[in-house]
């Protein structure tokens, strides 16, 4: 398998044959359709690589990414990765995006080849996603060689799901991993894909779809944060329309492999949460149409807000994303919106991507563990706080009684001394009849209680 270190050398030797004295300095031409089908079925897609002339800033920028990438700098490569043009082409991001995942520092390997283990539940949606990809890019190959790459996409996924059985496929993780695989190649995307899943995007693979609920609650703490008046224009709209787009990373709205590739450079180069500020930086540059719109008409303006308008100015979109992030981090969004994260999801076990970058598949494994734990015992009280309520509803009484019912909580803690109880039910016919039935409510309560 080709790692980091091999990709580093031959990154180092374009750059200097490109850049060397009298040379015309050129991106790099991409292959033919004739001689990609020649190429092994792993060998990583060079379409981002346009035949362009470089800038002197673009030549001294990729010297930079170099040296990051050469010293393990994890701050200057996020830098670097974020800054306009992102990380410029694939053949320097065939060595940036291991380095930005932790593949070359803790990644556990398995000597167990994918096909002799257990199929995974969810193979059969695997394949028919499998059969809808690579739509509109690459563009101009051969049916033949399509069909390769579905092939690889295919063995990639499943290679994933087989060793981490744990893991839920979603539908739109085909369009992440088409990326890396693209970038990469198929024996590189394996592990960068494993912790992409384990590490980065956990909170879409769980068991259901409660864990994103955060992760989409954030878009309207943004916008309350920096625009108050979209915010309340929105309000009566679900931030539903964010789902599609940040849960696949953008790959599954974004046409231009150019422009995925770019954004990716800086999405891998940030925590989880920096997906929801972008998000929220597009629905702000759609304000002006966004106001057009009746706020009582959620409909439409969740049908607008859930494609991506075209085109995108990346760059610029990606810069002010940093600025609200600056401005308003996480932990400092309005409504207590943060407080109501788990603390196993990956928009806080992101925060640090230099603790990220340490990170084992086995904590990723340990966090989805405690994060569904967390999801099965709130789904539990939810269906109990349910229940409790439809006894509470069949055993209702005009609001006139709303006295006497304390009084009947009062009587029954009184009943229970047995001298007291035996003279006020001679007294009373009423209280004895009161004391039987509330025993009898109570005693049904608690049976839904230990549903």
């Amino acid at each position: 398998m080709i790692g980091p270190e091999n990709n580093l050398k031959s990154a180092h030797k374009s750059v200097r044959d490109e850049t060397a004295p009298g040379s015309a300095v050129r991106m790099s031409i991409p292959r033919t359709s004739s001689e990609a089908e020649k190429d092994k079925a792993s060998g990583p897609f060079s379409a981002s690589i346009h035949d362009k002339i470089l800038s002197q800033a673009e030549r001294d920028k990729l010297k930079s990414i170099l040296k990051a990438c050469n010293e393990h700098n994890l701050k200057e490569l996020q830098s670097l990765a974020t800054s306009k043009g992102g990380l410029l082409r694939d053949d320097i991001r065939q060595t940036a995006w291991p380095i930005l995942l932790g593949c070359g520092v803790k990644t556990e390997k398995s000597d167990l080849d994918w096909r002799s283990l257990d199929e995974h539940r969810d193979e059969e949606q695997v394949q028919l996603d499998v059969n809808r990809s690579f739509v509109y890019y690459p563009e101009g190959e051969t049916g033949s060689r399509k069909d390769a790459r579905k092939s690889e996409l295919s063995h990639v996924i499943t290679t994933v799901l087989r060793q981490h059985r744990t893991l839920h496929y979603f539908q739109g993780y085909h369009d992440i991993v088409q990326v890396l695989l693209l970038v990469l190649g198929a024996d590189a995307a394996i592990p960068a894909v494993a912790r992409l899943s384990l590490l980065r995007i956990r909170d879409f693979m769980l068991p259901t779809m409660v864990g994103t609920e955060p992760h989409l609650q954030l878009v309207p703490a943004i916008l309350y944060a920096t625009d108050p008046q979209l915010c309340q224009h929105l309000s009566q709209t679900q931030p539903f329309f964010a789902l599609a787009a940040t849960l696949t990373l953008y790959a599954h709205d974004i046409e231009e492999y150019g422009d995925i590739a770019r954004l990716f450079d800086f999405l891998l180069a940030h925590e989880a949460a920096m997906s929801l500020y972008l998000f929220a930086v597009i629905v702000m540059s759609r304000k002006k149409e966004l106001l057009e719109i009746e706020p009582e008409e959620p409909e439409m303006l969740h049908s607008i807000l859930s494609k991506l308008p075209k085109p995108l100015n990346l760059d610029g979109l990606i810069s002010r994303a940093v600025e609200i992030y600056e401005q308003y981090p996480p932990d400092k969004l309005p409504c207590r919106v943060w407080s109501h994260v788990s603390l196993n999801s990956v928009l806080k076990t992101t925060r640090n991507i230099e603790v990220l970058h340490q990170q084992t598949l086995k904590d990723g494994e340990e966090f989805f563990k405690k994060q569904a734990e967390e999801i099965k015992r709130a789904e539990a009280w939810n269906a109990r706080k349910q229940r409790m309520l439809l006894v509470a509803r069949n055993y209702k009484r005009p609001v006139a009684l709303t006295g006497i019912a304390i009084l009947v909580a009062v009587f029954a803690l009184a009943l229970r001394n047995t001298s007291l109880r035996s003279t006020l039910t001679q007294f009373s016919p009423i209280l004895a009849n009161w004391h039987h039935r509330t025993g009898e409510i109570l005693q049904r309560f608690s049976a839904y209680i230990r549903m």
